[in-house]
């Protein structure tokens, strides 16, 4: 799972002080489950499989690559019968939510979705997954890390975001009366208050709610009703405002957010990590997603700094993370409209297909490449026969086809 995620995710199934540190700070421990063939990253998946192979595919289609067939079955091997997904399923033969069954989640779930249904061929899988989201939805018209759980912004944006790719309308999804977006709004912070324009992670269930930025940036793109996936666009002639008014509508609760995000990255140009065991140091992905964010707002502007800060500083953060790193740099060059191939000098297309199985069209060409080498090869022998043939007068003119450029 993507640094971003880790926090709540991992919180809400109690291991969050015990991992924490070795997220924060280097490599992950050699993995304790052995590494399925198909997957993405060599860490443990038990926590984050299937976001982080739904990331990487995701981030391979925007880029208009063609995933290995080896890693999408994978994925989709991990539905449960019941329509959601878990963090990862160990044994997919072994039905789900039994004893010792793996767990499906709302995370997994809702990016699994926007992974699927972006491939295209999955209408079943993915009419199934977004049954069981809306099976799950609480009675303030969010959802939590799985269900039962508290409403927070970040699983309720994702689920948002899953919902319209699947072509479902988010603000009609009513059971109780509220919809996801009454529920963002219940934690889009007013103006007048601290923090004002954020979005809190959670009901505060004393006292007012804290500002989150990590919450803020998902709150974003769920308000908008966008997935992980943002095209860049038109930049707006100013700067994103927080205004003051009553219930703001679902724009106002982007662009109030945006503002706030735009502000706490204008000084160093990067947010602070929030996690246990991780003081004073820069979070990488949250900030990666704050770019995503403002750019969905337009504020390319304000974007630009961190984006710079990112090429120049998270490229070795993505090394020793997961897959799911280097897919989230991939989204923020997409939504800046910058080149994934030169970040910072660095190849993030290349750095995220080393992780797993090459995607189809990269084996098409590195078959390509190795047919014309040996056809060039061979030419240039017969070349050299053909002149050591004396008394023959006629000349030959072969060209090769020049190699495709290695992805």
């Amino acid at each position: 799972m993507n640094v971003r995620r880790s926090a709540a995710a991992l919180a809400a199934i109690g291991v969050l002080a015990a991992a924490a540190p070795a997220m924060a700070a280097g490599p992950s421990p050699s993995p304790k489950t052995p590494i399925p063939s198909g997957l993405f990253g060599k860490t443990d998946p038990t926590y984050d499989g299937v976001w982080r192979q739904s990331f990487a595919l995701l981030a391979q289609h925007t880029l208009g690559q063609r995933p290995a067939s080896s890693a999408v079955d994978w994925l989709v091997g991990q539905q449960c019968d019941e329509g959601g997904f878990p963090a990862f399923r160990a044994d997919p033969a072994k039905p789900c939510l039994g004893k010792g069954g793996a767990q499906p989640d709302i995370d997994s779930t809702a990016v699994a979705v926007q992974a699927l249904h972006a491939l295209g061929g999955h209408d079943s899988e993915v009419h199934k997954a977004v049954t069981w989201l809306k099976r799950t939805q609480n009675k303030d018209g969010g959802w939590g890390y799985a269900p039962g759980q508290p409403t927070d912004a970040n699983h309720t944006a994702d689920v948002i975001g899953a919902l319209t790719a699947a072509g479902e309308n988010a603000d009609g999804l009513r059971p109780e009366g509220k919809s996801p977006l009454d529920a963002l709004a219940t934690l889009s912070i007013p103006c007048s208050a601290d923090g004002g324009g954020a979005f809190a992670y959670q009901a505060a269930k004393k006292g007012k709610p804290a500002a989150n930025a990590d919450a803020s940036a998902a709150g974003v793109l769920g308000a908008l009703g966008k997935g992980f996936v943002v095209e860049p666009g038109k930049t707006r002639d100013k700067a994103p405002a927080c205004a003051a008014s009553g219930k703001p509508t679902p724009a106002q609760m982007a662009d109030n957010a945006a503002a706030y995000l735009a502000g706490a990255v204008a000084g160093t140009g990067h947010l602070m990590s929030s996690l246990a065991g991780a003081k004073d140091q820069p979070d990488y992905g949250n900030t990666a997603d704050a770019v995503v964010a403002l750019a969905a707002t337009g504020s390319t502007q304000q974007a630009k700094k961190p984006y710079a800060w990112l090429e120049k500083n998270a490229v070795k953060w993505a090394q020793q993370t997961s897959p799911a790193a280097y897919a989230e740099l991939i989204f923020a060059a997409h939504a800046m409209g910058e080149n994934p191939r030169d970040f910072g000098g660095t190849d993030l297309v290349r750095a995220l297909d080393a992780t797993g199985p090459a995607p189809q069209a990269a084996k098409a060409g590195h078959t390509e490449a190795k047919q014309s080498k040996h056809e060039t090869g061979t030419k240039v022998w017969w070349i050299v026969g053909v002149g050591l043939v004396a008394g023959i007068g006629i000349g030959f003119l072969l060209s090769g086809r020049r190699k495709r450029q290695q992805p």
